[in-house]
């Protein structure tokens, strides 16, 4: 049964706003429809019940009270007046209608009617429904009544042909309810439908177009302004990717000509060992350059991985990233902070991979010495990498983060300049942050927030 309803429900959003009003006109035209026949039909009774107690007062106006034995005067049009007429004297028949016997259930029903205490109308069922009503003569010696019968059939059929109609008028009301409701909301998301259409096209084509400008109800204008956030966000993507392709082709096109010159200039004519042992040393190097390249991006494409959940004891991955790092030979690595209470919460190897290149841009500028400091802060761990290098410039300082830029490309040192991006991006993913100390000289500082653990 739930399946067959979740099939029959409407897949689009005009479907459903106009089942929601249709369902919604039906309960209103329903209790309308019970509300109207109820009161139609209680005053077709009061209707009749007045009409009977006129025609008993009538009747009784004939009855005459005054000697010791009740006369019914005779009047013009007296067989209308008798027509469903019974008198009653001190709880004795003595006058009824000619079609009556004193044993029907008509006359039954008006000696109920008539005795003391009875009720003053009622309906009696039968063939016919018939509608009794009893009115006591006043001024006799004899408890006297008067009971008026009156057949129904009229008001019930006056009755059925309203609730008929009601009936029709509603299915009309329906129907034009449910159109009128359809095409209001596909009026009114016309421009819902229209902002999607442009929003795609704008999107693929990358355009400057917007929402924002135009004159719209404050729904649309509200939605008009996330959509102009999203594109905006997509523009921006766009342009980083864009840079990044930019500086990587860069960056590759510069290992990648070096091995054609080093093999053109190994092919233009006859090479010593010497001279071939430093080509195929140079070639090397800039094939290593390119691998760590790949090795950037390859591990900015796995960033998913910061996901996982995990904690890590932080000295040990600083020890052995310390005792694995490539050192220039004046160079000396020193580890501060031997706490081995120290947790952060992110897996081991995110890590290494935060603080690996804020740890390879320091040896690279580093003169004499390299400082990683780790403690422990109430809303997690710190870790300092420091070098007494010549720090970045002021100038540099906006771009430092960008993927690609380097503060001086022709400083002799290796590098893609996606580093330190790919550092900050990490330790953000996993609830942390990287950063740059300024107040710190000489050199340059790089700190990295870590979650705790």
């Amino acid at each position: 049964m739930t399946a067959f309803l979740s099939r029959c429900r409407p897949r689009t959003l005009r479907g459903r706003l106009s089942l929601v009003a249709l369902t919604t006109a039906m309960l209103l035209m329903v209790i309308l429809t019970v509300v109207f026949n109820t009161v139609v039909q209680r005053h077709l009774q009061r209707q009749a019940d007045d009409e009977l107690r006129a025609r008993a007062a009538v009747v009784a106006a004939t009855v005459d009270t005054s000697g010791p034995r009740v006369n019914v005067r005779e009047s013009p049009g007296e067989e209308l007046l008798d027509t469903n007429v019974w008198i009653y004297a001190g709880g004795r028949l003595i006058e009824k209608p000619g079609s009556a016997t004193a044993t029907s259930p008509l006359t039954r029903a008006a000696g109920r009617l008539a005795a003391p205490g009875g009720p003053a109308c009622a309906t009696a069922q039968g063939h016919d429904t018939v509608r009794l009503c009893v009115r006591p003569v006043p001024g006799g010696k004899q408890d006297m009544a008067v009971v008026t019968a009156l057949d129904l059939s009229p008001y019930r059929n006056s009755a059925r042909t309203l609730f008929y109609a009601s009936l029709a008028l509603d299915a009309v009301m329906l129907a034009c309810t449910y159109a009128l409701t359809r095409l209001s909301v596909r009026r009114a998301l016309r421009p819902v439908a229209t902002m999607t259409e442009d929003a795609g096209r704008w999107s693929a084509m990358a355009s400057d177009e917007r929402f924002g400008n135009g004159e719209r109800p404050r729904e649309l204008a509200e939605l008009g302004r996330s959509l102009d956030a999203l594109l905006d966000r997509i523009r921006a993507l766009l342009r980083h990717e864009q840079q990044l392709t930019r500086e990587l082709s860069h960056e590759l096109r510069n290992p990648l000509a070096l091995i054609i010159a080093e093999l053109d200039w190994w092919q233009a004519r006859p090479r010593s060992a010497a001279d071939t042992l430093a080509t195929h040393a140079a070639i090397l190097d800039a094939a290593r350059s390119m691998r760590t390249i790949c090795d950037t991006l390859l591990d900015d494409a796995r960033e998913s991985m910061v996901a996982v959940p995990g904690s890590t004891d932080v000295l040990p991955v600083l020890r052995r990233l310390a005792a694995s790092a490539a050192k220039p030979r004046q160079v000396t690595v020193v580890l501060s902070g031997q706490d081995t209470g120290l947790s952060a919460g992110v897996p081991g190897a995110l890590v290494e991979r935060i603080v690996s290149p804020l740890l390879d841009n320091a040896l690279r500028h580093a003169r004499e010495r390299v400082e990683i400091r780790v403690r422990a802060l109430a809303d997690g761990v710190r870790v300092e990498v420091m070098d007494d290098g010549p720090g970045v410039p002021a100038s540099f300082l906006p771009q430092l983060f960008q993927p690609g830029r380097r503060a001086d490309p022709g400083d002799g040192h290796g590098g893609a300049g996606l580093g330190l991006p790919l550092s900050r991006r990490l330790a953000r993913s996993a609830g942390g942050e990287v950063h740059h100390e300024e107040r710190h000289t000489p050199g340059a500082a790089f700190v990295v927030s870590l979650p705790p653990g």
